[in-house]
């Protein structure tokens, strides 16, 4: 039953038979012939095809909630039944904002040190996304904002605060100054992520609309940051982040003083009894990470 439910939650996610079917490792004819076994057996359609696929129908849809809860619950057992016997191995995957990105290797690499037999896969998401796919149960853990929007019932621990700064290429406005203002920031031509990046929320709400439409915006800070340098327009970077990728000559890192706006972001995973063992172990490493930055949050 476990591996027919896999059929459906990977036929979701591909919204293809044959990519459903070599994400599972098995063929196309069995993908298909498990999922017309789960239909027999629930005595509903689950599927809109013919020979391609169209969609699930809405008890689809609803097999399909339960399909994740109880495949999330069935790895989960295997993992506790395994660690209870030897070390840690697995998979988990993580999905950060893309801000926060500079933290995940702070997190990722002691806790491969300790368990070296489990691997990682990262996702670059939205705070929405991230908050969607931790109630689907599609990842392990998120690294976003904990104190800007709306969470809901997820287990959190907090990292850092995000501050900001303003990144810009020698002989541009304000490339001079000490320091600059929200107000400073308005009044020049910047790059900036997509409006569905929390960060953008919170930038476009601290300029207050004075500034004029971006002409670059990316889901991607490398993409701000290479049209900072090359002087086209400036870009606005958490601290953590320019430190991360260096701020050489031609460009110019100034903090962005007034007002100071400071966002927290930290650790977040659903809030479900058992705790999966590899969770458990990657919030225990949050944990530590968070009491080793306290001066931070």
């Amino acid at each position: 039953m476990i591996d027919k439910l896999e059929f459906l939650i990977a036929l979701a996610r591909e919204r293809n038979f044959s990519r459903a079917a070599e994400s599972c490792g098995v063929t196309q004819p069995t993908l298909s012939a498990g999922i017309k076994q789960l239909e027999d057996t629930l005595g509903v359609l689950l599927v809109n095809r013919s020979s391609r696929f169209y969609g699930l129908t809405a008890e689809g849809e609803r097999v399909l909630e339960w399909a994740r809860r109880i495949v999330s619950d069935a790895r989960a057992m295997r993992q506790d039944v395994h660690a209870s016997k030897t070390a840690l191995a697995g998979h988990l995957t993580l999905a950060a904002v893309p801000t926060a990105l500079p933290m995940v290797a702070e997190l990722t690499a002691p806790f491969r040190a300790k368990h070296p037999d489990v691997r990682f896969t990262v996702l670059s998401s939205t705070s929405r996304d991230i908050l969607s796919m931790l109630d689907d149960f599609q990842i392990d853990a998120g690294l976003t904002y904990l104190d800007n929007e709306p969470l809901g019932p997820l287990h959190t621990v907090p990292l850092y605060r995000e501050q900001y700064r303003l990144l810009t290429s020698a002989g541009s406005p304000l490339a001079e100054r000490a320091e600059v203002t929200w107000a400073d920031v308005g009044r020049i031509p910047l790059c900036l992520l997509t409006p569905d990046m929390q960060n953008r929320r919170i930038i476009d709400r601290l300029l207050a609309n004075s500034a004029a439409p971006p002409p670059i915006e990316s889901n991607s800070m490398v993409v701000l940051f290479s049209h900072a340098r090359s002087g086209g327009c400036a870009c606005i970077v958490p601290e953590k982040l320019a430190n991360l990728l260096g701020v050489s000559e031609p460009l110019r890192s100034i903090p962005i003083t007034e007002p100071r706006e400071l966002h927290i972001i930290g650790l977040a995973s659903p809030h479900r009894e058992p705790i999966p063992p590899l969770t458990r172990a990657l919030v225990a490493e949050a944990d530590r990470l968070a009491m080793h930055k306290n001066g931070d949050i």
